[in-house]
């Protein structure tokens, strides 16, 4: 059986592997032949001595990983693993740019002095005194990176569990980066939607989170979560998941959806946020503690998904409007309830995340049927 598996499963895995210069992907970057499909990771996450080791090793001929890439359609190779790399050869080489639509360049990466090569200090590619030789430049350009190329017939979900598991091993993406990207290679017009969706001011200001949280995209996995659990039903759940597959596999669901209604998913989603933005803004996931007759601590995710779902069918039977004061007292009062109501701290206290889920979404629709 297993060795059936195995033969099934890997002819599923198209894959090819090249020995190329750093001048002929160079040539592909500034082509638009190769993208680095920066919506999904920061482009900056090493430091400047970070970089200039790596530039080092190059000049040094110290051998580097692979780049992985996966092949579109268009015959565009998209960086999946690699991205640090790749971004800071090309900063060097001042051809880097942020915005691929208004060429952006990103300044100059000027080098520092290195242990083995202290003449590295202040060096740039080009500026007149402190630009590298010819010579370098020739080298440089014709050293060369393995690149490792998952082609576009290869089976979807064997897709995604590579460039999951490349992602995941050896690199510091977040989770939810590393969703943003399947995201990305799965359905990229959802992938704009849902960017724009979370820079919603409603949305944002009900999630104060850490620059830190902002910056590895935990904004998105609450939106994330808010669609999976107002789109899709999770009645399917045993308990015995692990949280983080659980929901990169319902977003792989959740794109894939032929009918989805993004005009209709906005306006629900905007109106969600709108009364909860209006009723208690930052406050809206905290805890409440009655002794101080305020909202204390940090944004919870149990709060999160104990009033969403059911707030969310609320504003489908009855949509919000500004006016209705009397609706917005009423859900204060649920919500601050909410954190001394016995059988919300039952739920959320269950001992898997995975359960606790369950529980509190469908919770939460009883909790809020009638607002």
């Amino acid at each position: 059986m297993l060795d059936q598996e195995v033969k099934e499963k890997a002819k599923e895995i198209f894959t090819d592997s090249y020995t190329m210069s750093i001048g002929e992907i160079a040539s592909m970057y500034s082509e638009d032949e190769l993208e680095l499909q920066p919506e999904y990771q920061r482009f900056f996450r090493w430091s400047n001595s970070q970089k200039t080791k790596f530039i080092e090793s190059i000049l040094l001929g110290i051998p580097i990983p692979p780049i992985f890439v996966y092949q579109r359609k268009d015959g565009v190779w998209t960086v999946i693993d690699g991205l640090q790399r790749l971004s800071t050869i090309f900063q060097f080489m001042e051809i880097l740019n942020i915005d691929s639509t208004s060429r952006h360049e990103v300044p100059a990466l000027e080098l520092h002095g290195t242990k083995f090569l202290p003449s590295l200090e202040g060096k740039k590619w080009e500026n007149g005194d402190n630009a590298i030789s010819k010579e370098i430049k020739l080298f440089f350009k014709r050293s060369r990176l393995d690149v490792k190329i998952i082609k576009y017939t290869s089976d979807v979900d064997s897709q995604y569990e590579l460039f999951q598991r490349l992602n995941t091993g050896g690199s510091s993406l977040s989770e939810q980066e590393i969703r943003n990207s399947l995201m990305i290679m799965g359905n990229r017009e959802f992938y704009a939607w849902f960017e724009e969706l979370n820079n919603n001011i409603n949305f944002q200001n009900c999630l104060p989170l850490s620059k830190k949280q902002t910056n590895e995209k935990d904004d998105m996995d609450y939106l994330l979560r808010y669609f999976i659990f107002t789109s899709l039903k999770i009645t399917d759940i045993t308990g015995k998941e692990d949280m983080s597959p659980y929901i990169t596999e319902k977003m792989h669901e959740l794109i894939k959806i032929d009918n989805f209604n993004y005009d209709e998913k906005k306006i629900v989603f905007e109106q969600v946020f709108s009364i909860l933005s209006d009723t208690l803004g930052e406050d809206s996931f905290k805890k409440f503690d009655p002794d101080k007759s305020k909202f204390t601590g940090a944004v919870s995710m149990a709060f999160f998904e104990a009033i969403v779902p059911g707030l969310t069918n609320s504003i489908i039977e009855k949509p919000y409007e500004p006016s209705q004061n009397e609706r917005k007292e009423k859900l204060k009062k649920l919500i601050e309830n909410l954190s001394n109501t016995e059988e919300f701290l039952e739920k959320k206290n269950q001992s898997r995340p995975i359960s606790r889920t369950k529980e509190l979404v469908t919770y939460s629709e009883e909790y809020f049927s009638g607002l």
